[in-house]
C-alpha cells in the first residue's frame, strides 16, 4: 500500500504531465473562441440595459431624485433607453454570433472532417 505522500505527489505530477492535444479538444476550443465574444457582449449589454431601466423606474417612482422637479420625465427617458437596449440585445447577439461563426467556419469544418474521417 502506497503512503499518502506518494499518492499526493503522483496526483500533482499528473496535473503537470504533458498530454497530447486531441483534435476534439481543439475543436471545442475553436467553437468556444467563435461564440465567446458574442456571449460576453450580450451579457454585459443586457445587464447594463436592465440597470438603466431600473434607474429609470426608480426615478419615476421617486425612490431616487424625489427632490428634482424633472425626475419623472428623466425617469421615463432613462427607462425607455433601458428598454431599447434590452430589446435590441438578442438581434445584436445573433449578428455577433454569426460573425464569429463565419470567422472560424473553415477551421472548424476542416477539423470536424478530420475527426469524422478518423472515427469512420
Amino acid at each position: 500500500m502506497k503512503n499518502l505522500d506518494t499518492v499526493y505527489a503522483e496526483r500533482i505530477a499528473s496535473e503537470y504531465d504533458q498530454k497530447p492535444a486531441s483534435k476534439l479538444v481543439a475543436l471545442k476550443k475553436l467553437d468556444r473562441k467563435a461564440k465567446l465574444p458574442a456571449q460576453i457582449f450580450t451579457y454585459s449589454f443586457g445587464v447594463a440595459g436592465a440597470l438603466i431601466f431600473g434607474v429609470g423606474m426608480c426615478l419615476c417612482m421617486g425612490v431616487i431624485g424625489q427632490s428634482l422637479p424633472i425626475a419623472m420625465p428623466l425617469g421615463i427617458v432613462t427607462g425607455l433607453i433601458g428598454i431599447g437596449m434590452v430589446s435590441v440585445n438578442y438581434p445584436v447577439y445573433k449578428k455577433l454570433l454569426e460573425q464569429g461563426k463565419k470567422k472560424y467556419t473553415f477551421e472548424i469544418m476542416e477539423l470536424a472532417k478530420e475527426i469524422t474521417a478518423e472515427n469512420a
